[in-house]
């Protein structure tokens, strides 16, 4: 299955913008570090970091490993070459490279300085645990991206030092980032943490800003062709600002910054504390509008998890070696269904929209292993495996914040639903106070109902399926698996587009009978090719006949054509959800309230 992002999306966890428990013995002498854009030359960023008081608890200089959200291994060392380390007289200090992300000092008391180069990621030929591009670094003529993990490393033992970071950069360049400024115009961080959640965006921007509240909205736009524009975006996007103000009731964050960056290439988003970060075809704004407002309502909710709403293990973040959360389920698929739920009890969306988007999410997820708990997801997340099952916590881990949406109204009377919880979560955390990873869940049915145990064990915990049927029940909403329509027809078949051409992704059982197989590859219908030059016309066409029809196609399997007769099907809609006309009283009265506009 292809990937797409992030929200994904891959769409992905913020890192929250926290201080960072410091031992007694950590050494919180400020890093100054460097970076002159002014010298774009061979695609790299020049770094100098100036240091002092440096011990030989020190010795060894860090890249990161990985990066919270990304659930990836990016071993951004790879990046990185003519690494030095000079004295207080300029002198060459030896340094050996002792990992793929580390290098060790020779003299740290005497080091001053450090200069290295780091090569951007989106240009990278490294075919191996590549960068995602919204998490990457890009540096050309008109622009720079920077991702923190992706330029800044830091000194052991220094991962809760301040930071101060200059940058030189041609004068008519504009820059977007949520840092703040000293009043020598150096950005500061207050430790690593701070730098790797703060992306910076650089160049030839457009720029808007406005209030939601008592928030900062900031929108930074680099667009390739200059088609799209910052004002359009935030015009765009600020019923869903004033949505999540409401449903929040009151954005817990003074400030946040958009960075959106529009060229040739297809990515996705990367949420932080204070801001977020696109990566996204350039297109005209009419064209994308949805997509990107359906992704940034999403982006923009991490501003509740993990801003607001973490556990230890992202307040103490590991960049040498992952550490998985098995709360994912609460900073990704709650995300999900607050974006989602946002915008249809804000009226951006109808009822009808909204079960559209429920049935995409039933359906996207059968393609994925249903006895991979949510919980089993997130701790096996960095492996290759849970990686196959990732972007299944947008699906299966929205549906099942849905249901836990409407139990918590039922076993309230209708008085507090999950958004009721997520708001009591944030009075009793907030940014600098993390939840225990172990104890969460009796945190979870301690604020709301012991009933809610069973329900965690069932289908967080465990992978038993989700009782939709049942649940939408008492709002009344049916649910029903599958509806055929007689007087439509359909092909049977589900494909997508790769490098290859149009494979077949999964074949109705009829089709299957016919001879179709999963993974062939179309190559034409009725004697005309079948490529994104002609799929608009082909399914105009198969659009006209009725069930029972038929039709040529050929298609390629294990190198092979093979001539076979498609025939249309009666129309099957699966997984459908419709009000139900013989709802209770009872069922009525929890819908409205499950319902109720914002």
């Amino acid at each position: 299955m292809i990937k797409k992002v992030l929200i994904l999306s891959l769409i992905l966890i913020t890192l929250s913008c926290k201080s960072i428990k410091i031992s007694e013995s950590e050494n919180r002498t400020t890093i100054d570090y460097s970076i002159n854009l002014n010298d774009r030359s061979n695609d790299t960023f020049k770094i100098t970091i100036d240091v002092t008081n440096l011990t030989k608890e020190n010795a060894i200089f860090q890249f990161a490993a990985t990066a919270p959200g990304t659930y990836k291994v990016m071993d951004i060392g790879r990046f990185v070459s003519n690494f030095n380390a000079f004295d207080a007289n300029n002198g060459s200090l030896p340094v050996k490279k002792i990992s793929v992300n580390q290098y060790e000092l020779s003299a740290p008391q005497k080091t001053v300085k450090i200069t290295y180069e780091i090569a951007e990621t989106f240009d990278s030929k490294i075919k191996e645990n590549t960068v995602y591009l919204m998490c990457g670094t890009s540096i050309e003529n008109d622009h720079a991206l920077i991702n923190g993990q992706a330029v800044f490393g830091y000194f052991k033992g220094k991962q809760a030092a301040p930071f101060r970071v200059k940058i030189e950069y041609p004068n008519h360049w504009k820059i977007g980032t949520a840092l703040k400024k000293d009043n020598q115009g150096r950005y500061l961080a207050k430790n690593y943490d701070e730098i790797v959640d703060s992306p910076i965006l650089l160049g030839e921007l457009n720029v808007a800003s406005s209030k939601v509240g008592n928030t900062d909205i900031d929108v930074f736009t680099f667009s390739q062709n200059k088609i799209v524009n910052s004002n359009e975006i935030l015009s765009s996007m600020e019923e869903i600002l004033v949505a999540a103000d409401k449903f929040l009731y009151g954005l817990p964050v003074d400030r946040y910054t958009f960075l959106f960056f529009f060229d040739n290439k297809d990515a996705g988003a990367w949420e932080h504390s204070y801001s977020s970060g696109y990566v996204l075809r350039e297109n005209k704004w009419s064209v994308m509008e949805q997509f990107v407002k359906n992704t940034a309502a999403h982006e923009f909710f991490h501003i509740v998890t993990p801003l607001n709403i973490h556990s230890e293990i992202i307040e103490q973040f590991n960049f040498v070696k992952p550490v998985p959360s098995k709360h994912l389920w609460l900073y990704e698929a709650t995300t999900e269904w607050a974006a989602n739920t946002m915008l249809f009890r804000s009226d951006q969306i109808s009822l009808e929209e909204y079960f559209e988007l429920l049935h995409r999410k039933v359906d996207a997820s059968q393609f994925f292993d249903s006895n991979y708990s949510l919980e089993k997801l997130s701790l096996n997340s960095y492996s290759n495996e849970g990686q196959e099952q990732y972007v299944n916590i947008y699906h299966r881990g929205a549906l099942t914040m849905g249901l836990l949406d409407i139990k918590l109204l039922e076993l309230s009377n209708g008085k507090k639903g999950l958004r009721e919880l997520v708001n009591d979560l944030i009075q009793k955390y907030g940014p600098s106070k993390p939840f225990k990873e172990d104890t969460f869940y009796d945190e979870i049915v301690s604020m709301s109902n012991p009933e809610i145990k069973i329900f965690i064990d069932n289908y967080i915990i465990g992978a038993k399926p989700l009782p939709l049927k049942e649940i939408y029940k008492k709002i009344g909403v049916n649910f029903i698996e599958q509806v055929i329509d007689t007087t439509k027809s359909q092909t049977g078949l589900r494909y997508y587009l790769t490098e290859k051409g149009f494979i077949i992704l999964k074949c109705s059982e009829e089709a299957s009978k016919i001879g179709f197989k999963e993974g062939d590859i179309i190559k034409t219908v009725n004697n005309k090719a079948f490529d994104e030059n002609t799929i608009s016309d082909i399914k105009k066409m198969w659009s006209l006949l009725n069930p029972n029809d038929t039709y040529s196609i050929s298609i390629i399997r294990n190198g092979n054509t093979i001539n076979l007769d498609g025939m249309m099907f009666p129309k099957v809609t699966n997984y459908v959800f419709e009000i139900d006309s013989k709802a209770t009283q009872e069922a009525k009265a929890l819908f409205k309230i499950w319902s109720k506009s914002l």
